[in-house]
């Protein structure tokens, strides 16, 4: 079967540069070409997925598919934790990080999630105007890091971690969809990129040689990845946990942060949905902290955090063929590049009625059950699904829920909130009133 070629394709650049200037809307026209489209990134030839099915295939084939090369570009800078690592290291390290991510570890993390949530919302004042995306960024910063770090010097990496993060996911973005020589380039997205990489990779390893020196399990995710062993007791080296705790971090903020933020926005746009939300928050609750057991109780919670996660999801994924294999009759060459986009399939509405509308309801369990497999993969799917999304729905249903109780967040009315496009959907800002909820 003949593969399109995608509209809006530069000499040399490819279709970079009509990706970086439209990203969202240069996606979302794909399908209209077929169920997988050739682009190209810089030179690099790129076959782009457009249906669930396939992308599905894509993602849960571990045996034809591995990490591909926006995270080659990645992978010197970020080294091989779970989000870059690929085959047989992959499952190893995915075995030994496993047991962190239990549900009775979870529900250890949790006191750290609705104390890290009470101290922000007790923070605020009535009548004060916050940068919501900044304040959810923070919260998120704080719950990831105090969970990796319990020790003094740990608050140093989680500070260094507010810092560089940031400037990490978003301009490392910039570099995998760039041609090589953009990264070797004087300019200051460059220079801001390397110095916060090597801040986060000196203080991480400050923090590692502390524990080596300690040997004491404090129960944070670092202890579990300094003492977890596979079936020959081998342990990680220092350098392999580095990876993991930077691989934590960029995956655990980011998409929890985004999330955060863009709930407080949307329910504010949508006073129904809101009215409901805060009514069940109050009706479970009863006026007391959230627990950990009250997650499963917060149904239509869920299905608005379900709503923003379909709405403001990772942009691209991408994977390398590594055998010759076929896509919907097309026949994808070992070595290929292959691209997914979950932003794409999240608005198509072949899927998803009206998707520009925020409808929590769309999510009720048997709506749910209508989707097709790869329709809705916030979180990936198969063996390279993120290994902490339920990690990060309970904390995104622990601050909506705390913060809920207590306040309305009511955007202001002459600073209107653009998507920015970078790895996912960053607001331009997200200024909103603090309003107590007696009032």
């Amino acid at each position: 079967m003949p593969v399109p070629v995608a509209p809006g394709r530069w000499p040399v650049l490819g279709h970079t540069p009509s990706m970086l200037r439209h990203r969202f809307g240069f996606t979302a026209g794909l399908p209209k070409h077929s169920d997988v489209v050739k682009i190209f990134l810089g030179t690099m030839p790129t076959y782009f997925v457009t249906s669930p099915e396939l992308t599905y295939q894509v993602l849960t084939d571990g045996s034809n598919f591995r990490k591909g090369a926006m995270f080659d570009k990645f992978q010197p800078y970020i080294g091989t934790g779970l989000l870059l690592s690929n085959g047989p290291f992959h499952l190893r390290q995915r075995r030994l990080i496993q047991p962190a991510f239990r549900h009775e570890r979870i529900a250890h993390y949790s006191a750290t999630m609705v104390r890290a949530a009470r101290e922000m919302a007790e923070s605020w004042r009535p009548g004060e105007v916050r940068q919501i995306d900044h304040d959810m960024q923070g919260l998120a910063v704080t719950i990831v890091g105090e969970t990796l770090f319990s020790t003094e010097l740990g608050k140093q990496a989680t500070d260094e971690a507010r810092r560089s993060i940031f400037i990490i996911i978003k301009q490392g973005m910039i570099r995998a969809l760039s041609p090589g020589f953009v990264e070797r380039l004087p300019i200051a997205g460059n220079r801001e990129f390397d110095q916060a990489v090597a801040r986060m990779k000196a203080v991480v390893f400050k923090v590692i040689a502390d524990w080596r020196a300690q040997g004491v399990d404090r129960g944070d995710l670092l202890s579990t990845l300094l003492l977890a062993a596979d079936d020959d007791g081998e342990s990680m080296s220092d350098q392999q946990v580095y990876d993991e705790v930077l691989s934590m971090l960029t995956a655990g903020i980011e998409t929890t942060a985004l999330a955060l933020a863009w709930l407080f926005h949307e329910i504010a746009r949508h006073p129904e949905v809101e009215r409901r939300l805060h009514a069940e928050v109050d009706e479970v609750l009863g006026g007391r902290p959230v627990t950990f057991a009250d997650v499963p109780e917060l149904t239509y919670t869920r299905q608005v955090v379900n709503e923003v996660l379909r709405m403001y999801p990772v942009w691209i994924l991408m994977r390398r063929s590594t055998a010759a294999v076929d896509l919907g009759g097309v026949a994808i060459p070992a070595g290929a590049e292959v691209t997914v986009s979950p932003h794409m399939l999240h608005f198509d509405s072949r899927f998803y009625g009206e998707p520009d509308r925020f409808d929590p309801d769309r999510w009720q369990p048997e709506k749910m059950e209508k989707l097709p497999r790869g329709a809705f993969i916030p979180f990936g799917a198969g063996v390279r699904q993120c290994m902490g999304n339920t990690f990060a729905q309970t904390e995104i249903v622990i601050a909506a829920a705390t913060v809920a109780a207590r306040w309305r967040l009511v955007p202001v009315a002459d600073q209107p909130v653009r998507v920015k496009f970078t790895s996912a959907a960053y607001p331009s800002r997200m200024p909103m009133t603090v309003t107590a909820r007696n009032q």
